[in-house]
């Protein structure tokens, strides 16, 4: 079945992400849910193929496996800048809204994750303020072959940090489990959530693992400077 001819709680239900492009473009996926894709653009009168193409881009993201340890350092950076710090910085803002409308509906539900939203701003600010360090001052070291354990380390700190907030995640989401007759709003968020948790354990392991890893070899190897982190 076409995107156009999936309701739009189906769509906002199965495809992570696709509530901010609802979002975008002013499309009511939960109380209008029950509207086919073809029917809400018809009615607030929206080009076919802007949404469409959105959404393709994230049902096409591609999954496949490549081996990150063979590759430079420099396409090892690219690829985590582009695919988890950008991404990062569309899914926080997201999620945040959509926990903040559950929360104002649903918060005398026992089931509600309740402090989920302020939760999530502190995420955010975290996580932003990590990316930024990395792409400012370590990333650039890294590329240009100089291996700085301290600010290696101070990067891996915050890592163990980023996890102890996703077990607070889990905990205030009964591990990401919808309740029962949760409405297309609470499902979406946590199919959002589900994502971010698995985005951002990837990006935590390509770093501690290889790209942390991979320049201190190369210091050896390849006339890299090494500042001291060498054991």
């Amino acid at each position: 079945m076409s995107l156009l001819d999936q309701s739009l709680g189906s769509i906002a239900t199965s495809v992570a992400g696709a509530t901010a492009v609802f979002h975008q473009f002013k499309l009511d996926f939960c109380c209008g849910g029950q509207l086919s894709l073809r029917e809400a653009l018809a009615k607030r009168e929206l080009n076919e193929q802007d949404v469409v193409t959105a959404l393709t881009a994230l049902q096409q993201q591609t999954t496949d496996h490549i081996n990150w340890q063979e590759k430079p350092v420099k396409e090892l950076i690219e690829h985590i800048v582009t695919r988890f710090h950008q991404r990062h910085r569309q899914q926080l803002p997201e999620l945040t809204r959509l926990a903040r409308r559950v929360e104002h509906v649903h918060g005398m539900d026992p089931n509600c994750p309740n402090g989920l939203t302020e939760h999530l701003e502190q995420m955010y600010q975290e996580l932003e303020s990590h990316m930024m360090k990395e792409e400012q001052i370590l990333f650039p070291m890294l590329a240009g072959g100089i291996y700085p354990s301290g600010p290696i380390s101070v990067m891996e700190e915050e890592h163990i940090q980023h996890g102890d907030a996703l077990e607070t995640l889990c905990k205030l989401t009964n591990d990401i489990t919808l309740p029962a007759g949760a409405c297309n709003t609470w499902t979406a968020l946590y199919i959002g959530l589900e994502e971010l948790r698995q985005d951002l354990m990837q990006h935590i392991l390509l770093e501690n693992e290889i790209l942390f890893v991979q320049p201190k070899a190369k210091a050896h190897g390849e006339g890299g400077v090494c500042c001291g982190g060498c054991q």
